[in-house]
């Protein structure tokens, strides 16, 4: 396995800052060839455990950047623990490991060398994109709110060329027409805001019907950040991995949503360790 690839729960990570992956997003999109870019967190791997399909888009990625401290927690608890047989030791460094990340962040930042957002991404690519001459899309959200994300976009970077937004739907029926509009705005670079896996299985099954787009992208809810709909956490609850907890308080109704992304990805993490 290559150093710079870590595997959570069958998912390939990239040990990857977010310079570096802007950096190879940009020559992603500027090159002669198709790629994509996923960006798993633990809701996604969770997911990816009962969809198959899913599975193999994700390990099929050209990066994969850990979007979430759980990745990060993740990684850290599976080095700390490959040499440990003792089931009582496993669970003992579970909990350790999980008391730390609040209040050490640096401490899981030691396999993964940092948390690398979608939305984060998007926001580099959209700096740098002027500079390189792309071109972009934005599909998905609701109506309204890809529009609107491009005129911030359009006022926070002077001079980005953002040749097409459609909120569209992630249904087969409706790929024809997504397909034509995208192919006619001979953008080079998609953001693709249907959700995971949705988006995700979106762009496997239609990169290739789009030669114009060189870099695809699916990246959740972050047109809603941009539109100014929602925003993100504070960088000190980003960093200590509180972010949903303010999550929670803003959206009440993603209370399971994050269950799954804390309780449930952390005990399932720590069932297969259990049991390798």
């Amino acid at each position: 396995m290559s150093e710079n690839l870590v595997h959570i729960l069958g998912i390939k990570f990239d040990n990857i800052t977010l310079k570096k992956a802007r950096e190879k997003a940009i020559v992603f999109a500027k090159s002669k060839t198709q790629h994509y870019i996923t960006t798993p967190n633990p809701e996604f791997l969770l997911e990816a455990q009962k969809n198959l399909k899913f599975k193999k888009v994700l390990n099929e990625s050209d990066i994969n950047i850990p979007d979430g401290t759980g990745i990060l927690w993740a990684a850290k608890y599976l080095d700390i623990t490959k040499k440990s047989h003792s089931k009582s030791i496993i669970i003992i460094k579970w909990l350790y490991s999980l008391l730390l990340v609040p209040f050490c962040p640096k401490y899981i930042r030691t396999i993964l060398k940092e948390r690398v957002t979608g939305a984060d991404l998007m926001n580099q690519i959209c700096k740098n994109a002027k500079a390189n001459n792309l071109k972009i899309f934005l599909l998905g959200a609701k109506e309204g709110t890809a529009k609107k994300a491009k005129q911030n976009l359009e006022i926070k970077y002077n001079g980005i060329k953002i040749t097409g937004v459609f909120s569209g739907t992630p249904n087969i029926k409706d790929e024809s027409v997504i397909v034509e509009k995208i192919k006619t705005s001979k953008a080079q670079v998609l953001f693709v805001a249907f959700g995971a896996p949705k988006q995700e299985l979106w762009i496997k099954r239609n990169l290739k019907k789009m030669p114009n787009i060189r870099l695809a992208i699916g990246i959740g809810g972050t047109f809603d950040f941009i539109a100014g709909i929602r925003k993100r956490a504070p960088k000190l609850m980003q960093k200590t991995g509180l972010e949903w907890l303010y999550r929670l308080l803003q959206q009440p109704s993603r209370a399971k949503r994050i269950y799954n992304a804390t309780i449930k990805f952390s005990i399932l993490v720590l069932r297969r360790n259990n049991h390798k």
